[in-house]
């Protein structure tokens, strides 16, 4: 009886979707994740807090393993939204074992590939926190972190995909409570382990770990519940090309884009670096504050991505040109909005965390930067997102190498080369108006060909629902 229930349940949230009221249907599916995002990023700022104790040091070690994690996300999401597109193209086009397939696969597939990664990190640990900018006097900091966030690794992995499962078939109520169970977990253990416990910048990690745990708990819950479209089965782990190649075709501009941004951040590391600890500090510290702007916009275009794929895979061409349309509309308020408190009130903000004058100064140029480019920073956040929803892995692809590699690499590199530490801190924002200016070329052709699909100007060939999505005017019979 009680399965009999959560099916309907399940396709009343279907047909939600599909036909709800958009208005509605974007802010239910929305508004869990912005709150996911929000807390996700306060318990970054909190546990940057705690570690400034330490020492500036301490903060700047963490800033630096921050890129570790960020590589370990890269491979996760990889996965778990390369599968994402397509199991909300195949919910809305009610092939339901179908998308449970490949949830089951990427699942075990990428708990599996981050086992191996932790093993290979754990053996070159020295190497890799000297790659990643630790200096030397924050270089002990950086190994001892690092070896707890290693462990987490295929936790991780399991983590992200799951929340990126139940976001797929439109359940980020579940998701969000998953995920904001764990950072209240780590909220509360962060002081016990590195004040109460004395365990220093290695019990900020250790409380990371256990959160991590409490979060893949609290994830798994729906799914062991049968509250979930998506059912997990061992039977149900099919390792066919099909299935891999759709990961890997809209996987690899997620892991590329994120990977990018790694390197960039590297890099950045690395030139900071030779300005001393203070400059890393100061990076790092403006980062997690403008992550706490950045985040209700993010979650606000991550709630947008399921109702795209859903209408996509069930040929409602109208409902997501409407949908992107209106998701950029309010985007852009609440970025401008954001971005407006963030750069007025830079300098307490940068207090908060250290009292050192030099990063206050450094952090206020990032913080105050990024702030006016956070609109345009929207605008790309949410196209990237329509075209994963649509499974259009070519310009999700092209998205992600100039944004990170063609506009963000040489932005650091030219500015800080030209005005020094300064330009540095300018670059994330020069490389925010390129990537908007891409956006707008690859975007508008693609509103166009939604808008001949809708008015039936053009139809699709073959059902192009699954495994492929990719669209031009080549794809289209007139």
């Amino acid at each position: 009886m009680e399965s009999i229930k959560a099916k309907e349940k399940n396709e009343q949230r279907r047909k939600f979707i599909l036909e709800g009221s958009l208005i509605k249907v974007i802010f239910v599916i929305a508004f869990p994740q912005v709150i996911n995002m929000v807390v996700d990023s306060l318990y970054n700022m909190f546990d940057a807090y705690f570690v400034s104790g330490i020492g500036d040091a301490a903060i700047a070690a963490v800033g630096v393993n921050d890129t570790l994690a960020m590589i370990m996300r890269a491979i996760s999401m990889g996965f778990g939204m390369g599968m994402s597109s397509y199991i909300s193209r195949s919910l809305g086009a009610n092939k339901d074992e179908q998308a449970s397939r490949a949830a089951v696969t990427t699942l075990f597939s990428a708990v599996s590939i981050m086992a191996v990664f932790a093993v290979c990190g754990r053996i070159f640990i020295e190497p890799i926190v000297d790659f990643l900018g630790a200096t030397p006097e924050m270089r002990a900091y950086s190994i001892e972190y690092a070896s707890w966030i290693l462990l987490s690794a295929p936790i991780t992995a399991a983590t992200v995909c799951l929340a990126q499962l139940l976001r797929s078939e439109g359940n980020t109520t579940y998701s969000m409570i998953g995920t904001v169970t764990g950072n209240i977990v780590d909220l509360f253990l962060n002081p016990l382990f590195i004040t109460t416990f004395k365990l220093g910048v290695a019990g900020a990690a250790i409380s990371t770990d256990i959160a991590k745990v409490v979060t893949l708990i609290m994830l798994l819950r729906p799914f062991l519940m049968r509250k979930t479209i998506i059912q997990l089965k061992p039977s149900y782990f099919t390792p066919t090309k099909e299935i891999y190649s759709e990961i890997a075709r809209m996987g690899a501009p997620v892991t590329m884009r994120v990977s990018l941004m790694s390197i960039s951040t590297i890099t950045i590391n690395n030139i900071a670096a030779s300005y001393g600890s203070v400059a890393i500090a100061a990076i790092v510290v403006a980062n997690k504050s403008l992550r706490f702007v950045a985040a209700a916009v993010m979650g606000f275009g991550q709630g947008f991505q399921p109702i795209a794929g859903y209408s996509w895979g069930a040929r409602k061409f109208a409902r997501v040109r409407k949908a992107y349309i209106f998701t950029i509309t309010i985007g852009a308020i609440i970025g401008a909005v954001m971005g407006s408190i963030l750069f007025t009130f830079a300098a307490p903000i940068i207090q908060i965390f250290s009292k050192d004058p030099a990063v206050l100064e450094l952090g206020m140029v990032l913080i105050r930067t990024q702030s006016i480019t956070m609109v345009p920073h929207v605008w790309v956040m949410i196209t990237s997102g329509l075209f994963m929803a649509m499974g259009n892995a070519v310009k999700a692809g092209i998205m992600g190498l100039v944004r990170q590699l063609l506009a963000l690499l040489p932005s650091v590199l030219i500015l800080s080369w030209l005005f020094g530490l300064t330009g540095l801190t300018c670059a994330q924002a020069t490389s925010d108006l390129i990537s908007c200016t891409l956006a707008a070329i690859l975007v508008i052709p693609t509103l166009r060909q939604l808008y001949r699909l809708e008015k039936g100007l053009v139809t699709l060939e073959g059902p192009n629902l699954g495994p492929s999505a990719d669209f031009d005017d080549a794809d289209m019979d007139d």
